[in-house]
């Protein structure tokens, strides 16, 4: 299959290229660079192509989801059998402070694109969801029967919103077919270091923030919150490899390509580590000291949350391959080769 990857050159995307090219796929990218860099891309471009000739060009468009007439110049120069839908902003605590600016741009952007689609009879998509979606979670480990819950901010409730939104429009017209992935919490990197996790400015995850303390960066890592119902009082979530994740996406294809109408996904290991056995697990394995402070809860944080892939596997024949010694290890490989994030491709 050709497929359209917005969102492309971000984290989860640039490692979802890999996997589609090594499972005989092509894509195209479109992304507008407000949360990524090109650099990403060129590597990607790099590590498909080694050995090969002649070298691997991935088409790549810097257009925004929102931009009507520059996805309808995408869809005019290449056919698309389906699409991978990553683009979309993403910071928890800055939809808290940008809500207008989350909706207008995840669920207006998604809108604009499955309309293209659409006109251009390309009724696969594949969601980027999120395991926020569930709120404070009615069970754990988290199934997809799970009811929806009231979600603490914007951001999962522009996730939620989408996901009802594509549901609606695959009853509406059964030529679409829909899978939901609902990730938990990604973290890791391409085991070769080239790409990784590459946020701007301060991070609002977990484990790029532990890198940039371990690589001198940033002074200690904050904790938030050491008095939670959970074995060592730190908040467990399910931390899934980046490139597990990114198989995930090569195994929903198949679901498509099987007519299957709507598929709900939880993407995760099925295990919870909290905050302090991430970190213990980062120091133990690379070597490499963690200074950490215990801080206040933040508001919105549950104590736990994991999921039971066991669906994900039966339907899809997916399921995460790598632990967390794999997780910190290809973390700190990342972020060791590549100190500063990739480099800054405006300054001269």
């Amino acid at each position: 299959m050709n497929i359209l990857v917005t969102g492309g050159a971000g984290f989860i995307g640039s490692h979802t290229l890999i996997e589609l090219y090594k499972a005989g796929h092509t894509a195209v990218v479109v992304d507008n660079l407000s949360n990524s860099n090109p650099e990403s891309l060129r590597r990607v471009e790099e590590i498909i192509g080694a050995g090969e000739t002649p070298a691997v060009h991935i088409p790549f468009y810097e257009v925004d989801i929102r931009d009507r007439e520059g996805l309808e110049g995408v869809f005019a120069e290449h056919k698309m059998d389906a699409c991978i839908h990553f683009a979309g902003l993403k910071a928890v605590g800055e939809s808290v402070e940008k809500p207008w600016e989350y909706y207008e741009n995840n669920i207006g952007g998604t809108l604009t694109l499955v309309d293209v689609m659409r006109k251009h009879g390309c009724k696969n998509i594949i969601f980027s969801s999120s395991a926020t979606i569930y709120g404070d979670p009615a069970e754990i480990p988290i199934t997809e029967q799970c009811p929806k819950g009231q979600c603490t901010n914007p951001y999962g409730w522009t996730k939620s919103m989408l996901e009802q939104v594509l549901m609606d429009i695959q009853k509406a017209d059964p030529e679409w077919n829909v899978v939901l992935l609902r990730y938990f919490n990604p973290v890791g990197a391409h085991p070769s270091g080239r790409i990784g996790e590459n946020p701007n400015g301060i991070p609002n995850n977990l484990m790029p923030y532990i890198t940039q303390v371990a690589v001198g960066k940033r002074k200690e890592l904050g904790v938030f919150g050491n008095d939670y119902p959970t074995p060592d009082g730190t908040g467990v979530r399910d931390y899934i490899h980046v490139v597990d994740l990114a198989g995930a996406h090569v195994c929903a294809l198949q679901a498509i390509a099987r007519r299957c109408g709507i598929g709900i996904y939880n993407i995760g290991t099925g295990h919870g580590y909290s905050v302090l056995d991430m970190v213990k697990a980062f120091v133990r394995v690379n070597g490499v000291d963690v200074p950490y402070s215990i801080k206040p809860r933040r508001a919105g944080d549950i104590a736990t949350c994991y999921c039971n892939p066991a669906k994900a596997k039966a339907e899809l024949g997916w399921e995460a391959r790598y632990g967390i010694d794999e997780m910190v290890r290809d973390s700190w490989n990342w972020q060791r080769q590549n100190p500063e994030g990739y480099p800054d491709l405006n300054q001269n």
